[in-house]
């Protein structure tokens, strides 16, 4: 494993915004309408709600702002990220999602979008990692199963619905990075 583990919550697409300046500077509407169109089955954000995540994000020191004027048309920002933006995206990047079925559908398909528009080769690292990371999540969790109480069956239930949703979960990510690997083998790596 190339990482260690670091659970986070993903709690909105702020990584998904500083990806995007990432690949390029952009205006804070194009940054709303790339979200939607590329990433609109894992986000779903309102204009007002992206505009509030960059002015946090600018206000944190991870973006600048720099006004660009246009003939008859309103002065325009183009935002950019700071060298810590750049950081705390890189970092966010190479670390593994956490082991709840919510990080794996926002986080980690978020993670995946931008491995492969940057770097595609990272791809395999990166499951194996959070492959690596559920299975540390499933064990912990049936170590949990086992020390639950005769009674208590709503919490028996919970916690089997868990391990359910990520077995299925693992075993989708271990076809994923079979399917993956067969690809690399024989042509160019599937893109978004």
């Amino acid at each position: 494993m190339t990482t260690s583990f670091v659970p986070r919550r993903p709690s909105s697409p702020e990584f998904a915004l500083l990806g995007f300046l990432y690949l390029q500077p952009g205006h804070g509407y194009d940054l709303h309408r790339r979200l939607s169109a590329e990433l609109g089955e894992i986000w779903h954000v309102s204009q007002s709600q992206t505009y509030n995540i960059l002015k946090r994000l600018q206000s944190q020191g991870y973006l600048t702002a720099r006004r660009v004027t246009q003939e008859k048309l309103p002065a325009m920002q183009t935002l950019e990220l700071t060298p810590a933006g750049r950081a705390r995206f890189e970092a966010w990047l190479a670390a593994p999602t956490g082991g709840s079925v919510r990080a794996v559908r926002l986080d980690f398909l978020t993670r995946l979008y931008f491995a492969r528009r940057l770097d595609p080769s990272r791809i395999p690292a990166i499951l194996a990692d959070q492959i690596a990371y559920l299975h540390h999540t499933i064990a912990r969790l049936e170590t949990r199963w086992a020390g639950l109480p005769a009674g208590g069956e709503i919490n028996r239930l919970s916690l089997q619905l868990r391990l359910r949703q990520l077995r299925s979960i693992l075993e989708w990510l271990e076809e994923y990075a079979e399917t993956f690997a067969r690809t690399l083998q024989t042509e160019d790596p599937p893109r978004s």
